[in-house]
């Protein structure tokens, strides 16, 4: 666009009066001369990909070997790093970035899904008359703004209701959410609005009706986290960046100054955590951007080094998408501690979060059951007496790490900077600590400023500002029809992956396979309800990703979803990727183990196997007992006392149903708590328990049970696919 603007300029200015007094062969020369001129100009003003692809990892890492000298060398591949390793790519600066782990791995990834400016902030700045959060959240209005422009695909305004129920809080809630458009100024999404309650239970009819007295609306912004980050980096990487991921960084490199003999680091000696290699990467300066591990880094610059990082947990749960509109958030305000909880619909499920409560640092936070129930009482506050709130509908919960920090350069250390930190330590190491999601382009861009003057380099201002991210710039709200029509996808298939891919979804497309069917011509699904596909993780490698973990979390979003769907997924992903990564048997299975095991601990399957353990409690009436037993007999024909695949296989048959043996095997091991192939009378009786105190919800046998006995004589289907499949 600059360019153009320019070759416009140059020829239009004066062309006629030149063409006279030229002539028109040396006019045509002249023009010519110019078009290249006004291109060199135009390309220091906004400079274009240099790949129209981003590099294989293996192109990466011999670029990060080879390379003499960078000018910037990011250590951190969450939203913040991979911003600095954008802005400074884009300004002309030889950039280098290492992740230890998967790019957005860490907090990146756990986030609300909210691009927002804080409403409570422009509350507290208000009420403390405190201008360092009043600017932040003008800053964050700003960079809302931009992130919406940038990246139309990942990110969309929501509109968020907030409930009133005292009369008094009406004025005053309209007052400050009135502000906070006047705030955004000409970057407000859209006007805030008062609804009655009659309105208010239209548009949020699960919304709890007692002492309603009305509600206001106003507008946020709401995206895809883990993609957006990864499109910055994968930007990043297109504009020349040379980014690594799987590249821990085991200690500063640091030369003496030539005249002072001060210390300075020049760079970092790295390790490639897949394969073991270590080399040294060098770079002018080097740029801390590690989030919760901000202190682990500065001690590798100083271990004398004063903590900074206050880390706190942040738990976020999802549960079925009709537990909120399909768009419409909420916000509770005043929670029963105090604090604020968001209830919004994401991914066409429904999020809430967050608490926020201190924690250690660690690579792999777990999100509590404390927690876990925490946010579904005060769910249960708003929510209809009519809408049982389940914890077994729980489908996904994790814990997110948010790495607050005190500014070392304050006279108080011990206060808390609502606002991001730029700090640089004697020997030059620049830190970059705080902050949030939404202003990752401006703390990129106070960081880049402040490299480029501590450490002399040439490069320009920021160039971030409306810099369309990967997808973003040919995308639009029509793309996927194009999908559909050219493709033959599925239409909620090629939604997704024009809302995830942007204009790269074409890309996708092409990898599709064949499915055999006569509609969807292409696009077998990797599990039935959600509509990721197998081309996916063909793509997904692509992009980057190296573990079945990468996949199922960041380059789809699977787990965050519903870690039963993940782990059912999961075989097929890993043999996928066996295919393209030549994988043998044993990499397959401890990918399969190491996925296992972050879908247990990492994203609540844990919690849902405390929820029905041996050693559940049984609270049944008598008569209840009495119909699970008679319920339960009618598999157990032999009176063995447990009920085996077989024994399930026959009554399906006596009823005229076929059923794969794989599937059956899935659904008793959700109830077999001892592994021994088996469920036992006592093993059904404390699932039935459970479901009843709704700690278990959507359980396949109990589904498949109760169908049986229901449709013996009536031979009807029985359904098996998840209800809701909650934790």
């Amino acid at each position: 666009m600059a360019f153009q603007k320019a070759v416009k300029g140059t020829i239009l200015v004066g062309g006629g009066a030149l063409a006279s007094v030229l002539g028109l062969s040396q006019f045509a020369h002249y023009r010519r001369k110019q078009v290249n001129l006004a291109y060199v100009e135009a390309a220091e003003c906004v400079s274009e990909p240099v790949n129209r692809e981003p590099p294989s990892r293996e192109a990466q890492l011999l670029t990060l070997q080879n390379m003499s000298e960078f000018d910037i060398l990011v250590i951190g591949g969450g939203a913040t790093g991979c911003g600095c390793a954008l802005d400074a790519v884009t300004r002309g600066l030889k950039t280098a970035l290492v992740e230890r782990d998967d790019f957005s791995s860490g907090t990146s990834s756990r986030s609300t899904k909210l691009i927002h400016g804080g409403v409570r902030y422009l509350q507290k700045a208000i009420m403390k008359l405190d201008i360092e959060q009043y600017r932040m959240v003008k800053e964050a209005l700003h960079e809302r703004a931009n992130l919406l422009e940038i990246a139309p695909h990942l990110s969309a305004p929501l509109p968020i209701m907030l409930p009133i129920y005292k009369w008094w809080q009406l004025p005053y809630y309209w007052v400050g959410i009135k502000l906070y458009d006047l705030v955004a100024g000409s970057n407000c999404l859209k006007s805030s609005y008062v609804l009655s309650k009659s309105r208010a239970l239209e548009h949020f009819p699960m919304l709890q009706k007692d002492k309603l007295v009305g509600a206001i609306v106003y507008y946020d912004g709401q995206h895809n986290d883990a993609r957006m980050n990864l499109a910055i980096a994968l930007t990043a990487a297109r504009y020349g960046a040379a980014t690594a991921n799987y590249m821990e960084v085991v200690s500063l490199l640091k030369e003496a100054e030539p005249h002072t003999g001060r210390q300075r680091v020049r760079g970092a000696r790295c390790r490639d955590v897949l394969t073991g290699q270590e080399f040294d990467v060098r770079a002018k300066c080097v740029i801390n951007a590690t989030g919760p591990f901000t202190d682990t880094v500065r001690r590798m610059d100083n271990q004398d080094a004063a903590a900074i990082c206050q880390p706190s947990a942040g738990v976020h749960i999802v549960m079925p998408g009709y537990y909120s509109p399909e768009s419409m958030g909420l916000l509770d305000p005043a929670t029963s501690d105090g604090r604020v909880i968001f209830f919004l619909p994401w991914q066409k499920m429904t999020i809430a979060g967050t608490t926020d409560t201190p924690t250690d640092v660690t690579h792999h936070p777990i999100p509590s059951e404390e927690d876990i129930n925490f946010i579904l009482n005060e769910v249960r506050n708003y929510l209809s007496c009519d809408v049982e709130v389940r914890r077994g509908d729980v489908l996904a919960a994790w814990s997110g790490i948010r790495p607050l920090v005190t500014d070392p350069k304050s006279a108080d250390t011990q206060s808390i900077s609502r606002n991001h930190v730029v700090d640089i330590s004697e020997s030059g190491l620049i830190t970059i600590a705080g902050g949030k999601w939404t202003t990752y382009r401006s703390m990129a861009e106070d960081t880049i400023n402040a490299a480029i003057k501590t450490h002399n380099l040439k490069a320009g201002p920021s160039r971030t500002v409306g810099l369309f991210l990967q997808g973003g710039k040919d995308w639009s709200p029509t793309l996927y029809i194009r999908l559909v029509q050219d493709y033959g996808l599925e239409s909620e298939v090629a939604q997704h992956l024009a809302a995830t891919y942007g204009d790269k979804a074409f890309e996708v497309a092409k990898m599709a396979s064949v499915t055999g069917k006569r509609w969807p011509i292409v696009g077998v699904r990797l599990v039935s309800e959600f509509p990721y596909i197998e081309a996916e993780v063909k793509y997904g490698i692509k992009e980057y990703a190296c573990t079945a973990v990468d996949m199922i979390s960041r380059r789809t979003r699977l787990a965050f979803l519903n870690v039963q769907a993940a782990e059912e997924a999961l075989p097929r992903i890993v043999e996928l990727m066996a295919k393209e990564l030549n994988w043998d048997d044993y990499k397959k299975e401890e990918e399969l183990e190491t996925a296992r095991k972050f879908l247990y601990y990492e994203m609540g399957y844990k919690s849902r196997s405390e929820q029905l353990t041996d050693r559940s409690e049984i609270s049944l009436l008598p008569s209840d007992i009495d119909r699970y037993k008679k319920r339960f007999h009618k598999f157990d024909a032999d009176q063995k006392g447990f009920i085996t695949i077989v024994d399930v296989q026959r009554v399906l048959e006596s009823i005229g149903v076929q059923m794969d043996e794989n599937t059956l095997h899935e659904i008793l091991n959700e109830v077999d708590l001892n592994k021994n192939g088996q469920v036992e009378l006592n093993e059904f009786l404390q699932l039935m328990s459970a479901i009843q105190k709704g700690r278990v919800s959507g359980s396949r046998l109990a589904i498949l049970m109760k169908t049986a006995e229901e449709n013996l004589d009536r031979r009807v289907p029985i359904p098996v696919d998840r209800s809701c499949g909650g934790l």
